[in-house]
């Protein structure tokens, strides 16, 4: 670490860097939220399906986020776990518009809050109920009915409605996100 890494790290001018584990069925929408997350000039024009997973990096006002998107394709979810202990908070990503998977969403929700890594942890889980612009699309109250998210009371949650390749509603999320980490932090 350079001086004046060391320096702005005093200063508080650096960015506090947090690992954020992005989860969820494959097809969520994931890789494309943190896609428009990322500046711009930074941002991809094809997405592909995740295979295992990647690593990308964005900045909010105040945090500096690694982000391990994580595939949501069956074979590949229980590498998971392994990155667990590394996460400082979860964005777990729901397709509000497919009904007969949301199932398949809450048991994978449901076997996550329950690993001993991750159980008696107080980390914060943002939800995006993804692709609100189609047209058999859910609310986000009733995704959050479906994943029966009420019944999540040691851990901070948030639930934002969302379309990833507009990027509504991706701001509300992070800034919520980021709150609670620096809530956390201090």
């Amino acid at each position: 670490m350079g001086l004046l890494d060391r320096l702005s790290g005093l200063l508080g001018l650096k960015k506090k860097e947090v690992h954020v584990l992005c989860l969820g069925l494959d097809n969520s929408g994931k890789t494309t939220i943190i896609n428009k997350l990322k500046p711009s000039n930074a941002q991809s024009q094809d997405i592909v399906p995740t295979i295992g997973f990647n690593i990308e990096k964005f900045k909010s006002s105040s945090l500096s986020f690694t982000v391990f998107d994580m595939s949501g394709q069956g074979r590949y979810r229980n590498l998971w776990e392994h990155y667990y202990k590394e996460g400082q908070a979860i964005i777990f990503v729901i397709d509000s518009s497919d009904r007969l998977r949301m199932v398949v969403a809450k048991e994978e929700l449901d076997t996550l809050l329950n690993h001993p890594d991750i159980k008696h942890r107080r980390i914060p889980i943002l939800f995006f109920a993804n692709k609100m612009d189609l047209r058999d699309a859910v609310t986000s109250v009733k995704v959050s009915q479906l994943l029966c998210l009420e019944n999540i009371k040691d851990k901070p949650w948030h639930i934002c409605a969302s379309d990833a390749i507009k990027g509504e509603g991706l701001q509300e999320g992070v800034d919520w996100l980021q709150d609670q980490i620096q809530a956390v932090k201090t």
